[in-house]
């Protein structure tokens, strides 16, 4: 008998060659779009058809309909997010095309967590990353949650990153394509279900996949990526933090390193680390925001090298690799399109951490993701807190 998968399908072509990958492999492949964006803007409903491949187990663990169909709260169809109503139709038409169940469940509900984060590190001054939060959150833990309800041995996503077993463990390993690698953004799953987990285009290349899903018939071969948050469609981040909580006042003072006042700015909320365009103020030379001060709302200003960082600690720490020592050699990752860098690593406490860079960085920013790394294998990942910045300006 088949190896039963829930697949999660985003409408995407990464999520939809996935799928033809796990069928050509001989899984017994059931798809579940995760609609878990924007609720305010559009009401649509997909109605997926019975099917006649649709597996008994199925059919048992949820509703007496071969194929329940569920309300999907969608953006509207010009918003192009991860999880829109339009994605939504083009995750049930790959379904169609590949003959395989589809089922589409609303958790937008379960959602309201991760806006409600968002916003709140926006407030304190820190740069959320609420895309790592979903995988930690949502879609993992509910993918396995739904699987379970359904019999499914595994899941699978269609993230660019592979599982693998180092030592007789699971290990979390990078994406053979690493300009696509999403490994960083996996970093919190639950190690306890990581040999549960496919990611079946983990092993191929952009250009590859796209090429799969054309050869299968799939329109969608051609779709964009997505680049925005998906419960904000427009990337207008004030916008939303006014509609969805109210924007308190976050307007301040443009300062120095030593406190000298250089300017006005109408919120805090507009900047992070490291941004040097946009800022509505002019100097003789490039000025980066070094700091935010949420407390007094001050937006600190500096030179490129003032934000050079040898030092940071971490919080929430979760770990993929049993045994570490107290202190280690790795690889430190301090955003999503950063390198890597060569760090020593102190466990201050089981989830804390100290990292001190064998050369400095730029642009740490409190709330970003540290992601550890033993070559291509994830040792474990946390939360940026304050980092340590340059001797002069500590």
């Amino acid at each position: 008998m088949a190896i039963r998968v829930v697949l999660a399908m985003s409408g995407g072509v990464d999520s939809s060659a996935a799928a033809v990958l796990l069928k050509q492999q001989g899984y017994e492949v059931i798809g579940l779009f995760m609609r878990s964006g924007a609720v305010e803007e559009t009401t649509c409903r997909i109605e997926p058809k019975p099917k006649a491949s649709a597996a008994p187990a199925v059919v048992d663990a949820l509703q007496p309909s071969p194929l329940p169909t569920l309300p999907i709260l969608g953006a509207k169809a010009n918003k192009q997010g991860c999880c829109s109503a339009s994605d939504a139709a083009d995750a049930r038409r790959v379904a169609d095309v590949l003959d395989i169940p589809f089922h589409a469940l609303n958790f937008s509900d379960a959602f309201g967590r991760i806006k409600d984060y968002f916003v709140d590190e926006y407030l304190a001054g820190r740069t959320p990353n609420p895309c790592v939060m979903c995988n930690n959150w949502l879609k993992f833990g509910k993918l396995w949650d739904f699987a379970v309800s359904v019999g499914a041995e595994r899941i699978a996503t269609g993230h660019y990153a592979r599982i693998g077993t180092i030592d007789g463990e699971p290990a979390l390993l990078r994406g053979r394509d690493r300009s696509k690698d999403q490994s960083y953004v996996l970093a919190g799953i639950n190690r306890e279900i990581l040999d549960r987990i496919m990611f079946p285009v983990g092993d191929f290349n952009k250009p590859e996949i796209r090429e799969l899903a054309g050869e299968a018939g799939l329109r969608v071969a051609t779709k964009p990526d997505s680049q925005e948050i998906c419960f904000i469609p427009d990337n207008d981040y004030v916008g939303f933090l006014e509609r969805y909580r109210g924007r308190p006042d976050m307007a301040g003072d443009f300062v120095d390193p030593s406190g000298n006042v250089l300017g006005k700015h109408s919120g805090y909320d507009q900047f992070t680390i490291g941004q040097r365009r946009g800022l509505g103020i002019t100097f003789g030379e490039p000025r980066f925001v070094i700091r935010i001060e949420p407390d007094t709302r001050r937006v600190v200003l500096g030179k490129y090298e003032d934000l050079a960082c040898y030092e940071l600690e971490a919080d929430g720490l979760s770990w993929l690799k049993d045994h570490l020592p107290e202190k280690f050699d790795c690889l430190a990752q301090i955003r999503y399109q950063h390198t890597a860098a060569p760090a020593v690593v102190e466990r201050i406490s089981d989830g804390r951490v100290r990292v001190q860079f064998e050369a400095p960085q730029y642009g740490v920013a409190p709330g970003q993701a540290l992601v550890l790394y033993e070559g291509d294998r994830v040792l474990g990942g946390g939360w940026i807190c304050q980092p340590a910045r340059s001797e002069v300006h500590v």
